[in-house]
């Protein structure tokens, strides 16, 4: 009896003890702001979201080497997509609710993108697509939850063809001409279509849409259709294998790659590092930054991420184009965290519908991003209920056969061009869905 007691008395302290450290357990770990991370690490399209994947961590760890959001830690968790949209979805239903729950997610794919944005209002968790997506979801009025920071792939083809009238000596010199579009035969690739069929019936120059079949490898048909047409200029827009592929074709079929450009994921190291010399004179839009060796967050991920041994991939990529864009990417993510402290409480953990809110009343200024490390890397953004996007800035940078090097000054996307092609398009995206535009009221929320 007297054991049965004894049992009794030490399970009821034992049970004393666990409630008495609940709290402090869940205090410490609603002190981690989670952001999961959706990569591919594998698959065809490994070379180009390895290094992406890399710069997402290494900033999500510098950031806790700066002390965390005023004082909040970040924690993250990788899920494999393999860039395949069924997988993105399932890597995204079942983070959405670990670890109290997830702040943001970004997709690093159209095509997972497209399907998220039809879950992301029911759950209520923001989607960060910079320089991928969907290019309507600009509006935010339509777009609640989607966030395109900084460039959507209509800005893109709009800057390229803002440089080839410069190269022309202006607007009218493209009549009669002929570009064609070699797209990844992709929701991807398929964004730029509306955009550059734009410019086209602006201008009067001919366009010729040539679609090409995942993964990329196959271009052998797309080329004779080059050699036979002779374009003035190809655009490739293109991922992976395929920005290689398209290089080499190039060079075999004797098409002048100074002719040729490219999306800003088409524009990276990994697109020109085997074709060498052969890519010289090859041109890509770049979503602001390019390779960034120099920049004072590439430093300081070297001191304190990779100096004590803490970096996520090889210290020779830091700085590197892809690198940098999952460093810019993890930056807007912490930076809307703590834009929605501002409202919310400094030093505390948010939730995703005030995440959200801070992706809508980001104010990156030159001062801030200065601050943070991106001095003459990027420019100021500033979003609002009707601008989920922020920045329409961009530039050019080309492949001198070694390295990749600023060729342009910088463009910013023609308004009246994009702005009713963004409301047209979102307008109709309403309609279909029944989505009703939010009010005045609803954008203070």
């Amino acid at each position: 009896m007297k054991l049965r007691q004894l049992a009794l008395a030490t399970s009821v302290v034992a049970a004393g003890l666990a409630s008495a450290l609940m709290p402090s357990l869940v205090s410490a770990q609603a002190k981690e702001q989670f952001f999961p991370a959706l990569v591919y690490r594998t698959g065809a399209y490994a070379p180009n979201g390895i290094p992406f994947a890399n710069g997402f961590i290494d900033y999500m760890k510098l950031t806790n080497a700066r002390g965390g959001i005023n004082g909040v830690k970040v924690s993250w968790e990788e899920c494999e997509t393999g860039y395949a949209t069924d997988r993105g979805v399932e890597c995204y239903e079942r983070l959405k609710g670990k670890n109290g729950g997830a702040t943001v997610f970004q997709p690093l794919s159209t095509g997972i993108t497209f399907a998220l944005t039809e879950k992301a209002p029911g759950d209520k968790i923001p989607l960060l697509t910079p320089g991928l997506g969907r290019s309507e979801s600009q509006d935010g009025g339509v777009f609640k939850w989607n966030f395109p920071l900084a460039g959507t792939y209509w800005v893109a083809a709009d800057t390229i063809v803002q440089d080839i009238i410069k190269k022309e000596g202006g607007g009218d010199k493209l009549k009669g001409k002929k570009i064609a579009l070699m797209y990844h035969d992709s929701p991807f690739g398929k964004e730029a279509i509306p955009m550059m069929q734009e410019r086209a019936a602006m201008h009067g120059f001919q366009l010729t849409l040539l679609p090409v079949t995942h993964p990329g490898v196959e271009q052998k048909s797309t080329w004779l259709q080059i050699r036979q047409q002779r374009p003035d200029y190809v655009v490739n827009w293109g991922w992976g294998v395929m920005n290689s592929t398209a290089l080499k074709e190039a060079q075999a079929t004797g098409y002048p790659r100074d002719k040729m450009y490219g999306v800003w994921w088409a524009g990276a190291e990994p697109d020109v590092k085997d074709v060498g010399a052969g890519a010289k004179g090859y041109t890509a839009v770049m979503m602001q930054h390019g390779a960034e060796k120099n920049a004072d967050v590439t430093k300081e991920i070297l001191a304190k991420v990779h100096g004590p041994g803490q970096g996520t991939g090889p210290k020779e990529e830091v700085g590197d184009v892809l690198y940098m864009r999952g460093v810019q990417a993890a930056m807007y993510g912490i930076e809307g965290v703590r834009a929605a402290q501002e409202r919310f409480g400094k030093g505390k953990v948010v939730t995703s519908e005030q995440a959200r809110w801070g992706y809508e009343n980001l104010n990156l200024t030159q001062a801030k991003l200065d601050s943070l490390g991106f001095k003459g890397v990027l420019r100021p953004l500033s979003t609002s209920c009707m601008d989920h996007m922020g920045s329409a800035w961009s530039r050019m940078h080309t492949w001198d056969g070694t390295k990749f090097v600023w060729s342009s000054d910088w463009y910013q996307a023609d308004e009246s061009i994009l702005k009713p092609m963004v409301k047209a398009a979102a307008d109709k995206y309403a309609a279909e869905k029944k989505i009703t535009r939010r009010t005045p009221a609803d954008c203070q929320s």
